[in-house]
């Protein structure tokens, strides 16, 4: 599984924080930053991060 941000549409909202903090969070400049093959078993949790992020920035390729 690889995490996809469009970070043309992504402005840091960080609802993908919330919905799967193993795999994205903010850094210190509250940019986001995330884990872009994290493990299989966060499937679902990337899964919820990608269906509440208010820009659909977020997308999962196989």
């Amino acid at each position: 599984m690889k995490v996809v941000v469009d970070t043309t549409k992504c402005k840091d909202h960080g609802q993908c924080v919330f919905a799967a903090p193993d795999v994205f969070r903010l850094d210190d400049g509250g940019r986001l930053a995330f884990v872009a093959e994290p493990d299989a078993a966060l499937r679902d949790d990337v899964e919820e991060a990608a269906d509440v992020c208010p820009l659909q920035a977020i997308s999962i390729e196989d």
